[in-house]
């Protein structure tokens, strides 16, 4: 009786230990960041710099931190609302604020729409989101720095390479 105790026993920590199964461990991509990539407008091949660039979400009172704020970039990557179809940002150039903390530099409102496309990609990791048929709507005003705007690539996947150029 106690050789059966035994069997049942090995038995039982072999069926516990096959039935275990390994961590999920999350190493895929997240959802996809918006690739910007800024140009002189005056010859449209060359890259040029946006002085003390500052980029915030509408409604959002801190600056999007995929990059260092104020800073002078050729190109950056911001994240694109996950909850609906359009993002809006406050693209502003030449960012400083005043003695009161108003911001002094020149802002341009730009809104992006695009479709969701939610991705499985696994139990550790659930969704993603990518985007699909991106557009752009860039507010009018009378000092816009912002001359132009490119899809270079309506399929947001990954972050790899361009999806917008602007001319400024």
């Amino acid at each position: 009786m106690q050789k059966l105790g035994w069997v049942l026993f090995a038995v039982l920590c072999i069926l516990f230990v096959a039935s275990c199964e390994k961590d999920d461990i999350c190493v895929e991509g997240d959802t996809p960041l918006l690739v910007l990539e800024f140009f002189d407008a005056a010859n449209p091949t060359a890259n040029k710099n946006v002085t003390a660039l500052r980029i915030l979400g509408e409604g959002q009172s801190t600056a999007v931190n995929t990059f260092t704020d104020r800073s002078n970039l050729n190109n950056v990557q911001i994240p694109l609302r996950t909850e609906t179809d359009a993002t809006t940002f406050l693209m502003i150039s030449n960012s400083a604020t005043n003695d009161g903390g108003q911001e002094t530099g020149n802002i341009d409102t730009l809104t992006f729409n695009y479709e969701r496309l939610e991705d499985f990609t696994s139990r550790a990791c659930g969704f993603i989101v990518n985007y699909d048929s991106l557009t752009t709507n860039l507010q009018s005003g009378s000092d816009n720095w912002i001359l132009d705007i490119e899809i270079v690539r309506a399929n947001i996947t990954n972050s790899d390479s361009t999806n917008v150029k602007i001319f400024h």
